[in-house]
């Protein structure tokens, strides 16, 4: 819910995509997030470096058709989250839903839970623009 309630980076989150399709980085400062073997294919064809899963349309539109269909309401099954108001609804807020009911798909394939309590990244207030995001985050396209 930190991330639908845009209390966390979008890089971070993306991070968290980035990881679980199996892209990879030598770990330095700055270093790019590149395909790994285990990155699936239309990933690594499309993006053979980690795209940006909010601030580019591309990548989100590639995570939404990633969702098993069986998958695609898990956002309102598990974390019973109804969607956003009309006023609120901006390509930034809804690619951070997409992500999240992702990473909710990816743990239901796997056969695992969300955990109920874990660690968490710096929390931010939610951003006054909605559109710019976060210090450090890239501009949504």
């Amino acid at each position: 819910m930190q991330i639908i309630e845009d209390r966390i980076s979008d890089c971070f989150v993306a991070e968290l995509v980035w990881e679980r399709l199996g892209y990879q980085t030598s770990g330095e400062h700055g270093a790019a997030w590149l395909a790994g073997p285990a990155t699936p294919q239309a990933w690594k064809q499309a993006f053979p470096e980690a795209p940006p899963v909010i601030a580019q349309r591309p990548a989100s539109v590639q995570l939404t058709r990633s969702i098993a269909k069986p998958h695609k309401q898990l956002l309102k099954e598990q974390l019973k989250f109804a969607g956003y108001r009309i006023s609120e609804l901006k390509p930034r807020r809804t690619r951070r839903a997409t992500a999240v009911n992702w990473l909710l798909a990816w743990l239901a394939q796997r056969g695992e839970e969300l955990l109920e309590e874990g660690p968490l990244p710096q929390l931010f207030e939610p951003p006054i623009d909605p559109l710019r995001g976060h210090p450090g985050d890239p501009i949504v396209e």
